[in-house]
């Protein structure tokens, strides 16, 4: 096995995937703003609700461009970077992603086009049917990619083939409404959603604090902040969701986050501050609260959440077994037809894939050693640091979230946001923080799969393509620079247009708009 490639091979998917990621959580989110906005505008005919469909739309379509283009590049590193995994696993792991191309991609990109082009071609309703369509297109297709990203965590509806040596789908139904998939799916869309209110909030808090376009943006403040405290709530209930789906099908992931090194008494207790020690295996300088780590993880009071070492005893046995299963497996596949062999193969095939770890250290499973065991079992926990903090950072920044727009949506109901420049510097210095509570929740949840492509079936060194790692890193290199390009060009337009705000649509009613000595907006042009 060359660890560089497998190593290589993981940064080159980790790096393109975060970036696609930075583009991802905005378009979820901002396409439901937009159906809001252009419903407003529909009822009440008021055609500033017509310009900030757009306005908001024009930012909108930036990033959705830039989207599609990173994650196209995503999947084709299935085919070159990841071939056996794509051969290993790909009859279940391919059919979401088709579907999620065929009717997802295809959906939100035609009605992307008429929501554009189609403002004077087509009706009021007709055009905001165009918009909630590409909203549903645009969480359809996230729903067919964290389906799919669902079963590498938790492969259920699938059995293995010693003949085609291919795991093979056996229930479409349990893959679709698989639980980590569900949980997974709405909390990551929540989190666009709170992401799209932050970008919408903080640069409407940027024009109250300019004194500029100031009944354009005290609305879109209204309607971010509402969205946003609904969103925020959700990231955080659902979170949880997530959470205990987690303890259930990934217990090596919840013992890492939460630095858990011994099963203790239940309920286990929560950890809000520790310093993990991974090579003492022990915290040092905790900070606990009893019970409820138990209460969350388990919905219990009598259910014990495993500790980290007894995890490894476990795994070490699955490995022993797995070891088992490999050497029938190959016994078998000389000799298809011998009953007994079959019989041995599956009464040890669960732990098949405990098995294939040993392949990262000897050739041949039979010469592994009492060690190497053990180290195989070992390396079936990710290190806890990065879990530990990761999770860490990412929920604090949620419940930030929350008391933002709940602040938000308080002094919008009672009409005194305008006044509160607290409120407005801080929405607008927490634009970027949904971004990067994102990233952290992916790293949580990628980072925290290792040493598996599959969990429990297909360990990650046995899933790369036979290439150079030299290729991968000249390959790397391109998708950095090119990546980046792309980012500064957003970067650069999103600016722009913000900046320019809804002058920028041409319309004539939004030119020069400033705030008087008094308070109130002075227009230039007419005000709808």
């Amino acid at each position: 096995m060359n660890e560089a490639l497998v190593d290589i091979s993981r940064l080159q998917f980790a790096v393109t995937a975060l970036y696609h990621f930075l583009f991802v959580p905005l378009t979820l989110g901002m396409v439901w703003i937009l159906v809001i906005m252009e419903s407003a505008y529909v009822i009440t005919r008021q055609e500033i609700y017509r310009d900030m469909t757009r306005f908001w739309g024009k930012l909108f379509g930036i990033n959705f461009a830039l989207g599609v283009t990173t994650g196209i590049t995503m999947e084709f590193q299935f085919g070159t970077n990841w071939a056996y995994y794509s051969h290993y696993v790909g009859d279940i792991f391919g059919t979401p992603l088709a579907i999620e191309g065929l009717m997802a991609f295809f959906l939100e990109s035609t009605f992307i086009g008429l929501f554009f082009f189609g403002w004077d071609r087509l009706s009021r309703g007709k055009h905001l049917l165009v918009t909630i369509l590409m909203a549903i297109g645009s969480n359809l297709s996230a729903l067919w990619i964290l389906i799919a990203n669902g079963w590498m965590q938790d492969p259920v509806g699938a059995h293995f083939n010693y003949q085609t040596m291919r795991m093979e789908m056996s229930s479409m139904w349990d893959i679709v409404f698989n639980p980590v998939a569900q949980a997974k799916f709405v909390h990551t869309v929540s989190a666009g959603y709170v992401t799209a209110a932050c970008f919408v909030l903080g640069i409407s808090s940027w024009y109250i604090l300019k004194g500029r376009d100031l009944a354009f943006a005290r609305r879109s403040f209204r309607i971010a902040a509402a969205f946003g405290f609904a969103s925020a709530l959700s990231v955080i209930v659902l979170g949880d969701e997530s959470g205990y789906t987690v303890a259930e099908s990934q217990q090596t992931k919840i013992a890492a986050m939460e630095g858990i090194w011994n099963t203790e008494p239940a309920p286990a207790a929560l950890t809000l501050f520790a310093i993990p020690d991974q090579a003492n295996r022990t915290n040092h300088y905790e900070i606990r609260l009893p019970y409820v780590m138990g209460l969350i993880g388990t919905r219990s009071t009598s259910k014990e959440i495993p500790g980290i070492n007894q995890i490894v005893a476990r795994n070490k046995q699955r490995i022993l077994n797995g070891q088992q299963a490999v050497i029938a497996l190959e016994a078998l596949r000389k000799a298809p037809q011998d009953a007994a062999l079959r019989a041995a193969f599956e009464n040890k095939q669960g732990d098949l894939g405990f098995g294939l770890l040993l392949k990262k250290y000897v050739a041949d499973v039979r010469t592994a050693s009492p060690a190497i065991i053990d180290q195989a079992a070992w390396s079936t926990i990710p290190d806890v640091a990065p879990m530990f903090w990761s999770f860490r950072l990412m929920a604090g920044l949620g419940f930030s979230f929350l008391l933002l727009f709940a602040c938000a949506f308080w002094f919008s109901l009672r009409n005194r946001f305008a006044g509160k420049t607290w409120l407005l510097k801080w929405a607008l210095l927490w634009i970027p923080m949904p971004w990067i509570a994102a990233e952290l929740g992916w790293v949580v949840a990628e980072y925290g799969r290792q040493p598996w492509t599959v969990y429990g079936l297909l360990p990650t060194h046995l899933s790369t393509s036979s290439l150079t790692a030299g290729s991968v890193v000249a390959s790397l290199t391109g998708f950095v620079l090119f990546y980046t390009g792309l980012l500064i060009a957003e970067m650069f337009l999103m600016v722009k247009y913000a900046k320019l705000g809804p002058a920028s649509l041409g319309t004539g009613r939004y030119h020069q708009e400033t705030a008087t000595p008094h308070g109130k907006p002075q227009l230039a042009g007419k005000e709808a």
